[in-house]
């Protein structure tokens, strides 16, 4: 019998807790943590694709290039996707090997270097709108702004960060390899922060573009394409409320997709925070739909996904 599959899309910044711990000796130990209870997943029976973010970590790398920019050739924002792979990947895929080694689990983990395809043509190009890097205060913004032609935006009242393009993605290139590996036993990490971004050119040829992709939407499409059984969004509450913050404040346990669709549509999760892990979730069991497939979504807390799982705790998103 298969194994139920679940695509489980960790956020980059639950990789920093906070500004004084955001060295990658940090990132480490906030990685050995989500790691605990991803691994609760493979234990009760779960095949694995991880996928995560990494805006915090693409900025530092930006940053540090254009910081030695005297030196060195800058690195480009595919590039920098593409490290940031690398990195996180390898964070992930070392802290995995070791929870499983300690609970006796013998599975292999590998991390995929990872392209998505998007539409040259997507008005994202035109608009950049996707936060990356750190926070900063207006003044120095604004001087990044003239320096270096960076667009901004002020995010969720947390301070201004660059803004980038950030197309709709398409196709992960590689998700057939990601499914036989899978089949093989393998959990996969995979589509780090969205994916790079990649055109096909009119000879088919891959080209990279200065762009990001929303992980989550890139994990859902991801989801889709591998047939999974459950996209699991972490985050940092254990429930999807509405009128959040408001006295009216209501937790929610379970959501059709009709349901989630009206509350979007009354602008009830915010544009730049709970909106795109709904919307996310909503295409994948869209999609899983129109595939002849029964699958769910999941919104919860990292702590919480045991329980979760269980119907215990979180947010369930179902046809």
């Amino acid at each position: 019998m298969n194994k139920p599959l679940a695509v489980v899309a960790v956020g980059g910044n639950a990789l920093i807790q906070d500004d004084r711990r955001n060295s990658i000796p940090d990132q480490y130990d906030a990685v050995i943590e989500s790691v605990e209870h991803i691994t609760d997943m493979v234990e009760a029976g779960w095949d694995l694709v991880l996928t995560h973010g990494n805006g915090p970590q693409v900025g530092f790398i930006l940053r540090r290039s254009e910081l030695a920019s005297g030196e060195v050739a800058p690195v480009p924002l595919d590039y920098a996707v593409g490290d940031t792979q690398g990195a996180i990947g390898y964070m992930f895929q070392k802290a995995l090997h070791n929870a499983l080694a300690r609970r006796g689990i013998h599975k292999p983990v590998i991390a995929l270097v990872t392209q998505t395809r998007v539409s040259e043509e997507d008005d994202a190009f035109a608009n950049p709108t996707k936060p990356i890097g750190a926070f900063l205060d207006e003044a120095t913004a604004r001087e990044r702004q003239q320096q270096l032609g960076w667009t901004l935006m002020e995010d969720a009242g947390r301070g201004w960060r660059r803004t980038v393009p950030s197309p709709s993605p398409l196709e992960i290139i590689e998700h057939n390899t990601i499914a036989q590996l899978v089949k093989q036993g393998y959990i996969v990490i995979a589509c780090g922060g969205g994916g790079i971004p990649v055109i096909r050119d009119a000879q088919q040829q891959l080209k990279g573009v200065e762009a990001v992709i929303d992980k989550d939407r890139a994990s859902a499409l991801l989801a889709s394409q591998l047939q999974a059984d459950l996209l699991l969004i972490p985050t940092g509450v254990e429930k999807v409320a509405i009128n959040f913050g408001t006295p009216r404040q209501q937790w929610l346990d379970t959501l059709t997709v009709e349901q989630a669709q009206a509350l979007v549509q009354e602008g009830q999760f915010g544009v730049g925070s709970m909106q795109p892990k709904v919307e996310a979730i909503l295409d994948f069991v869209n999609t899983s739909q129109q595939q002849g497939k029964y699958a769910s979504g999941l919104i919860t807390s990292p702590q919480a996904i045991k329980a979760a799982l269980s119907h215990q705790s979180g947010t369930w998103i179902t046809p």
